[in-house]
């Protein structure tokens, strides 16, 4: 009889989550919609629906679709699931609900290296602005793995973040003694630093989307690892997994993943932190489905964050970072006050 009510008990929760699942996707093509049509110029769905399946390069609403408002929306829904999946393995890592993925230095770096290679080439494409950060990001987790003796020592979460923070602190106050010595630095720094999704086109999109594509595939490829390491790394290696590669791995994807989001829009914070909390009230802890479920709901608040942006200050625009900081602040203490954090 009780096994019996066991198996019931879980159909119930799978339906349950299917349900959630469900809702979640269609919100997330809802809002994928009002994207497209919604802005500082209101597109009509149907002029949306013709610009795709038969483009008029004359019709300047069909230009904004193609050129403007697609890879706009593309982009801040790649960006976000990178957020998500970041803040999910680097709460995996951790052990800690409440980490997210600044805590390896990977903001904090790329905001260093965008300061400086303004100061010396004194370039103002965006572009550029994106090779600056993925490169930042990269070298602070590079010192970040180095000064918490992940290469030299068994892997050890805990001192990861604890130099993480130290290089956080270090490159903080080097970026803000550069942007007050060089006030032209800061005129076009602050712009990137904002997080906004404003005027970025298809040649930010490419070099982001690959760079984010290989983060999940390895953040995916070492949810089973996650899974085995939730219970202590003594636990995991009686199960055959390495616990030092387990971490190297996922750290590499966490790079990839937050160094690629934010050369793209800049920091922007929350997404990370917040997901994953709403994603395991979904699926539960287990990784292989909290991953790709993170990757979902972040995209959607990120969503959702830059349409309100685009409106509540028309025809100007609120910066996406700004508007998911006041989203995301109040649905994480919510989250908080209404229950205990889920476990990992």
């Amino acid at each position: 009889m009780l096994p019996h009510a066991g198996r019931t008990g879980s159909a119930t929760r799978q339906r349950r989550g299917v349900r959630r699942l469900a809702l979640i996707l269609i919100v997330l093509a809802a809002l994928v919609v009002v994207s497209v049509v919604v802005g500082s110029r209101m597109i009509e769905p149907g002029v949306v629906w013709r610009s795709i399946v038969a483009f008029d390069p004359a019709d300047d609403r069909h230009l904004t679709v193609h050129l403007l408002r697609l890879p706009r929306t593309l982009l801040v829904l790649v960006v976000g699931a990178a957020l998500g999946v970041a803040g999910t393995v680097m709460q995996a890592m951790t052990r800690n609900p409440l980490a997210e993925p600044g805590l390896l230095g990977v903001n904090a770096g790329a905001a260093a290296v965008v300061a400086t290679g303004i100061a010396v080439t004194q370039v103002v494409a965006i572009e550029w602005y994106l090779w600056f950060s993925f490169l930042g990001a990269a070298l602070a987790a590079g010192l970040v793995y180095a000064l918490g003796g992940a290469l030299s020592h068994a892997a050890n979460p805990v001192r990861l973040v604890l130099a993480g923070a130290a290089v956080s602190v270090v490159l903080g106050a080097y970026t803000s003694t550069l942007l007050l010595n060089f006030p032209t630095v800061f005129d076009r720094f602050r712009f990137w630093d904002a997080g906004s999704f404003q005027g970025r086109s298809w040649d930010v999109l490419g070099p982001v989307s690959i760079a984010i594509a290989a983060g999940l595939i390895l953040a995916i490829a070492v949810s089973r690892s996650l899974n085995a390491l939730a219970l202590g790394p003594e636990f995991g290696r009686a199960l055959g997994v390495s616990p030092r590669r387990t971490w190297m791995l996922a750290g590499l994807a966490v790079v990839l993943l937050a160094g690629a989001s934010t050369a793209a829009a800049g920091p922007i914070a929350f997404i990370g932190l917040t997901a994953p909390l709403i994603g395991r009230s979904v699926v539960g802890p287990d990784y292989v489905r909290l991953i790709p479920v993170s990757a979902l709901i972040a995209g959607g608040i990120l969503l959702s964050a830059d349409i309100a942006g685009r409106v509540v200050a028309l025809p100007s625009e609120l910066q996406a970072s700004i508007v998911s900081a006041l989203i995301g602040a109040p649905v994480f203490i919510a989250l908080v006050r209404r229950r205990r954090v889920p476990a990992l």
